[in-house]
Parts: structure tokens; C-alpha cells; sequence
């Protein structure tokens, strides 16, 4: 039976290693970017929240219960300094997607296409997304783009089981009424796409 690295990481740096922490960091530094980069729009708030939740989890590192999984611990004290950063800085809420490439398959006009219209669907679903309440679009991404089970996402979000089940419910169904509100307004290719 194999021992999970993330237990083993935080049980050296309880015991002094203080340099086993970097393997956690590096493990989950993509996720909380990204967490922190959705929040604010912004790469270097991004990269600047991302330091301090790593910072916090480390200084509250002893309180962390073991057993547990650490990423939805991490991601919780990774929302609440976004939460923090936001309302001290309201004028950080802006939304971007700006760094999209789509990648060199095929030098036809339909793959470029295609991949035009990826880009396009994947924006105005990025937009979507911001128009939620921030409660539901926390659930979603943790549900869907972190991919994290609705038992892990309770947990992030420090809500039951049956809370994280409706909010990534009533999310995705709000989310789908804007995207339809969002499409009627499209023409072209995206538009006709379902």
C-alpha cells in the first residue's frame, strides 16, 4: 500500500523540514493561480495571492487535520485570501481570457475555424461564469475545472454535502440560462453550434 505524498510532505515539514513544502507547492501552484487568476482578472495579483495562500498554508500548517485531503484545505484558505484581496480592491474585478492559443494542428480554413470557435464558445463561457453569484461559480469550478468530487467541494467551501450538491445544480443552471440569454445575441458559427 502506497502512501499519499501529500501526508507524507506535511508530516516532514511538521517535523522541521521546512523544504518539503516546496513539493506541495509545487504540486497545487497551477490550481491556485488559476483559482486566483479567474478571481481577479489580473496575473500579478494572481501571482501575488497565489504566494500568500502558500504563505498562509504554511504558517497554518499544524492545524491542518491529518487524514484529510489537502487540496480542498489549501483551496478553502486560497478563497478566502481572493475573498480578502477583492474587497479591498474592488476595482481588481475584471475578466480576461486573453492567453488562449489554439494549438498548430491542421493549416485548413475548418480547423481554423473550429478553433476560432472554441475560442469563442470558451469566452462567452468564461463571461458566463463571471456573471454568476460567487457562490455558484466557487462550486463550479471547483466542481469542473478542478474536477474535485461534490464531498471535496463540501469541503473547500466548508458547506454539507447536500449545499455543494445545489449550489453546482442551481450554478449549472443559471450558467445555462445565460449562455442561451448570451447566445441569442451570437451570429455565425458559434451560434448554430449546441
Amino acid at each position: 500500500m502506497s502512501s499519499d505524498p501529500d501526508q507524507e510532505a506535511i508530516a516532514s515539514v511538521l517535523e522541521g523540514d521546512a523544504d518539503a513544502f516546496e513539493m506541495l507547492v509545487e504540486r497545487y501552484q497551477k490550481s491556485i493561480y488559476n483559482m486566483m487568476y479567474r478571481m481577479t482578472g489580473c496575473r500579478q495579483s494572481a501571482m501575488d495571492l497565489s504566494q500568500d495562500t502558500f504563505i498562509k498554508a504554511f504558517e497554518q500548517l499544524h492545524r491542518f487535520r491529518r487524514g484529510c485531503r489537502f487540496f480542498p484545505w489549501l483551496y478553502t484558505i486560497g478563497m478566502n485570501v481572493g475573498r480578502n484581496f477583492l474587497r479591498r480592491d474592488k476595482s481588481s474585478r475584471q475578466v480576461s481570457i486573453e492567453d488562449w492559443e489554439p494549438s498548430s494542428g491542421g493549416d485548413g480554413f475548418q480547423e481554423r475555424e473550429e478553433a476560432l470557435c472554441a475560442y469563442l464558445d470558451l469566452g462567452r463561457l468564461e463571461a458566463c461564469l463571471m456573471r454568476l453569484p460567487p457562490d455558484y461559480r466557487e462550486a463550479i469550478i471547483l466542481r469542473y475545472r478542478e474536477e474535485l468530487s461534490l464531498e471535496d467541494v463540501a469541503a473547500a467551501l466548508q458547506i454539507s454535502l447536500s449545499g455543494a450538491k445545489m449550489r453546482v445544480h442551481r450554478g449549472l443552471k443559471k450558467l445555462r440560462v445565460l449562455m442561451v440569454e448570451g447566445s441569442q445575441g451570437d451570429h455565425g458559427c458559434c451560434a448554430s453550434r449546441s
